[in-house]
């Protein structure tokens, strides 16, 4: 099995020392769209899909004004997951299985290039976008969602996964792939922990931002708390969350690797580049 390591997005937000926390005050700040790509003997996996193509060609309706106007994103087609895929020699179409760690903007953008695929979801984060109120249809991009994605709707089953819970996400696939939920940032979102020989790999979305939040002396920059804080959708499990991430990475590292969607200096440990 392998996995590869793809940013499906590259995003030019406010200035790097209020977003990456070093460098200068006039130099926009970088984050990524970190998403995975999983071979398997059965199928190729994604863990979330990042802007897509339709994205790329359409972005005003595909993504909305407030989004480009503050994110800034680059909108390359080299960048979306469908892509990368090709270039990497494989076959769109044996993409059969897409997990995002939710349904964000720049999470599901790329659905719609592998219309193909079962998408798996944890219940609550479904229910906004098929019945979507004003606010929701602000957050979660009715138009990313128009070639009616196959889904496949998860509950959570408490099974235990190293204290949290957890589901498996596609029965019968020979690498385990589990959903884990991580609410907070959307009301259904979850990480999502792949096992990878004797470890596990946990993609943890945006249950934070930035690689210091999970260690013993968060230091997040400034302009990354307050827009952690202003798309959040329930700030006491959010924190509680983080909190439980922290102690996951401090007593089980030599188990578990993590990471989160943003941060190009965890993509750069496995890519090499930011």
């Amino acid at each position: 099995m392998r996995i590869h390591h793809l940013n499906c997005g590259t995003m030019c937000v406010a200035c790097q020392r209020l977003i990456n926390g070093y460098g200068s005050w006039r130099k926009p700040g970088k984050l990524i769209c970190h998403c995975l790509l999983i071979e398997t003997p059965e199928s190729l996996v994604l863990v979330d899909t990042g802007i897509g193509q339709a994205d790329v060609r359409d972005p005003r309706r595909r993504l909305g004004s407030g989004f480009l106007s503050i994110i800034h994103p680059q909108l390359s087609m080299e960048e979306t997951a469908l892509s990368q895929v090709r270039a990497l020699g494989y076959d769109p179409c044996d993409v059969r299985h897409i997990v995002p760690t939710h349904l964000d903007m720049d999470h599901a953008g790329g659905l719609s290039d592998f219309p193909a695929a079962k998408v798996h979801v944890f219940k609550p984060e479904l229910e906004p976008v098929l019945k979507p109120r004003m606010r929701d249809r602000v957050r979660f991009r009715q138009p990313q969602f128009e070639h009616s994605p196959h889904w496949v709707v998860h509950e959570e089953q408490g099974d235990s996964w190293f204290g949290f819970g957890s589901i498996q996400a596609i029965p019968g696939l020979s690498t385990d792939v589990l959903l884990i939920p991580l609410v907070g940032h959307t009301r259904g979102h979850s990480g999502v922990a792949v096992r990878q020989g004797d470890k596990w790999l946990l993609h943890c979305g945006d249950a934070y931002y930035h690689h210091s939040q999970i260690s013993s002396r968060p230091q997040a920059p400034a302009g990354l708390v307050v827009f952690e804080a202003a798309v959040q959708t329930i700030r006491c499990q959010r924190l509680r969350n983080q909190a439980r991430l922290r102690h996951l990475a401090a007593h089980h590292g030599n188990e578990v690797e993590l990471f989160c969607a943003h941060d190009p200096v965890e993509l750069e440990r496995y890519t090499g580049t930011g």
